[in-house]
């Protein structure tokens, strides 16, 4: 296949400072889970991005001392030399497939609790982030920042850019962002100094450029340095001389900065999940930046058209098209427009697992890319699968996202693949869930994985066909896989916090019932303890419909597991531009026709609530109905030549959309192999003498 010539722009050089970068496709810094803890599999994780075609890889934040210390949440450092040769394997990594490596150095400022060095915080005022999440909370406030420690700061800066250039980088970030030290000083609401650092907008930028300089007189003949800036509050404020204050400080920091790497201030709206927010959503904030600059540009905008990606670059919005997540979803996105294949993209659909895995202080996950930190441990490649020993039969039951997972990667091992579903079309639970409010980029799940499986001449795909024992006998496959999916109960919720009985009326549903057009009568209310966006977008969804609902939940807020999904403020607005009733804390303990009685999960005080029917968002549970008359036949299964029944997805353990891609393809590639394999244990390099001593850079 040949290259679109439209698309030709993507690929020009694009030069930063002293380094030139291959091609416009630049991975931004993000988090990845992978700290210094985890250099091997780091390392692996963005070489496997360089291979497939982005031009720039990025670190996420790299802290320049212990007094930006982000534990439990991960985080890398470049505090001594065992972080210079943990990295390095990163840069060595990239540079072999010819991309430029780059380090989001980074000082927490007063968004960090310094809880492993217990060190205070530090920020320009002494102003500290208050916020409402407990993994965000802490009770150790910032100490105001003297001229010593100004001094400090910039001297752990350039210390840091040696140690980076030391290590490989080629690219030095100055982070002002997202709440962090830089950032802390550009707004007035963090920054309260009467002297040369606080006050105007002038003085405000002074400690920003202070850190540009010290960078490029540290490594700025050798590395491009770069700036990464919020502009979301600062666009939102007129300036003295320009249009906002963002343009004011663009324009005064032209000079000091090789690029600049534009963003929104908050995570909800610089990365905000599909359900909210489309395709190049942050344009109408950063439009302006390269009329205020002739430094090259990059942004994000969870790109994956390259059309769109095109318009940017045409319209002189951006000279670098940035991606994070895509670049998890589909690390050799950039090779597929460079070949011709821009069908077989495997496009990120927005739903935010990856950002949960941060919060969870894991490496990354990924819902469209089970291999997505696997590179190292388990050696699974994206693109790449070890054909099978033996070419066998495999049937596969359920054409859900697990199933069609494990179709797809069981036959690019080479087998005969035969997958039947007993729907009318293929997706499983996405087939309704689609449909629901904000999540039709979803069905890119389903979408991949059906281009890829309609092109193989070793698959065959049958609809509507609802397989019994007797059925999986007469095809007589080598290995049977179940993915049936699971269904919804009516089961309620203990104080105990499991769930606990049953509720048993006419007018309870379920998201089943929901699912097969069983609407309720208004007005329902509806009882989410799922905790994740079922229960939320079923509001919606209902709201939708003209039917009067309210929500209730035992949690802190409603969907309240949203927040590691950066969903959560977001779905709040969402129900209230709906005005539905949240209520939170409370259980539903009983349903009667025509009053739903709730009690506080804390203090056991009933309320009495009028509604016509109710619908329970709670536990799910594995259909087995499959598996149980396949067991009680196993003596029959042997006769039949069958060698393995196993199950996977929602039919073996319920799960988000993303455990049940991983499950399916984690079974394919172990289909006939002898056992499963354990993963790689990743260790630290700790080559040098232990502490924080600071680093002579070469």
């Amino acid at each position: 296949m040949t290259r679109d010539s439209r698309y030709d722009v993507l690929f020009e050089p694009v030069r930063i400072g002293p380094v030139t970068a291959p091609n416009r496709f630049y991975q931004v810094p993000h988090a990845s889970g992978m700290t210094n803890a985890l250099p091997r599999v780091r390392a692996a994780f963005r070489e496997t991005k360089a291979e497939g075609g982005w031009g720039v890889i990025c670190t996420g934040a790299c802290s320049i001392d212990q007094t930006s210390d982000d534990a439990p949440l991960p985080f890398a450092t470049m505090w001594d030399r065992n972080d210079i040769r943990a990295h390095a394997l990163t840069t060595e990594a990239v540079h072999r497939h010819g991309a430029l490596a780059g380090v989001e150095l980074w000082h927490g400022g007063a968004a960090v609790m310094n809880r492993a060095s217990r060190l205070p915080p530090i920020s320009p005022s002494g102003i500290p982030w208050m916020a409402t999440h407990i993994g965000f909370m802490g009770n150790l406030r910032p100490r105001m920042m003297d001229k010593s420690d100004i001094k400090d700061v910039l001297r752990w800066q350039a210390e840091g850019a040696r140690k980076a250039r030391t290590a490989g980088f080629d690219i030095i970030y100055v982070y002002a962002g997202m709440g962090y030290l830089g950032y802390e000083f550009l707004l007035p609401e963090y920054n309260h100094r009467t002297d040369e650092y606080g006050g105007s907008l002038e003085n405000r930028i002074r400690f920003v450029r202070e850190m540009l300089e010290v960078t490029r007189d540290a490594v700025g003949k050798d590395c491009g340095v770069a700036l990464r800036v919020s502009v979301e509050e600062l666009r939102a404020r007129p300036g003295t001389h320009q249009q906002s204050e963002a343009h004011e400080l663009i324009a005064l920091l032209s000079d000091h900065a090789d690029l600049f790497d534009v963003k929104m201030d908050s995570s909800p709206t610089d990365c905000s999940a599909s359900r909210f927010t489309g395709e190049g959503s942050h344009e109408p904030v950063i439009d302006f930046v390269k009329t205020m600059t002739d430094k090259p540009v990059v942004g994000v905008g969870r790109f994956t058209s390259p059309d769109t990606m095109v318009s940017q670059i045409r319209r002189n919005v951006l000279d670098f098209i940035g991606g994070a997540r895509p670049s998890i979803a589909d690390p050799f996105l950039p090779n597929k427009i460079k070949e011709g294949r821009i069908e077989e993209i495997r496009e990120c659909i927005g739903c935010n697992i990856c950002i949960s895995s941060w919060h969870d202080g894991v490496p990354v996950r990924c819902t469209q890319n089970p291999t997505a930190g696997e590179e190292w441990r388990r050696g699974w490649h994206p693109e790449r699968v070890a054909p099978a020993r033996t070419r066998e039969k495999v049937l596969i039951v359920g054409g859900g996202p697990a199933g069609l997972e494990c179709a797809l990667t069981a036959a690019r091992r080479g087998h005969d693949v035969t997958i039947a579903d007993a729907g009318s079309s293929w997706g499983g639970r996405l087939t309704f869930e689609k449909t629901l409010p904000g999540l039709a980029a979803w069905n890119r799940v389903v979408d991949y994985r059906l281009g890829r499986l309609r092109d193989m001449a070793n698959v065959s795909m049958y609809l509507e066909s609802a397989l019994g024992v007797d059925d999986i006998i007469d095809l007589a496959p080598d290995h049977v896989i179940q993915a049936t999916g699971a269904r919804w109960t009516n089961m309620l919720y203990s104080s105990l916090e499991i769930p606990v009985g049953t509720l048993e009326d006419p007018e309870v549903y379920t998201p089943d019932d929901i699912a097969a057009g069983r609407l309720p009568q208004g007005p329902t209310l509806v009882f989410d303890f799922d905790n994740y966006y079922h229960g939320g977008v079923l509001t919606e969804h209902l709201a939708a419909k003209g039917i009067e609902v309210s929500y209730v939940t035992p949690a802190g807020q409603a969907s309240a597991w949203t927040i590691m999904t950066n969903e959560l403020p977001l779905v709040h607005r969402a129900l209230s531009r709906r005005r539905i009733p949240v209520t939170t804390l409370q259980t539903l303990k009983d349903f009667d026709g025509e009053t739903a009685t709730l009690c506080h999960l804390f203090t056991d005080e009933e309320t009495k609530v009028r509604c016509r029917s109710v619908l329970i968002v709670g536990l799910r549970v594995p259909r087995a109905e499959l598996r149980e008359a396949l067991q009680a036949r196993r003596g029959e299964l042997d006769a039949a030549g069958i060698r393995s029944i196993a199950t996977i997805g929602d039919a073996l353990a319920p799960g988000a959309i993303a455990h049940a891609v991983y499950s399916g393809h984690k079974a394919a590639r172990e289909l006939g192999e002898r056992g499963g394999k354990i993963y790689l244990r990743d260790t630290p390099i700790t080559d040098c003498e232990p502490g924080f001593e600071q680093a002579a850079a070469e």
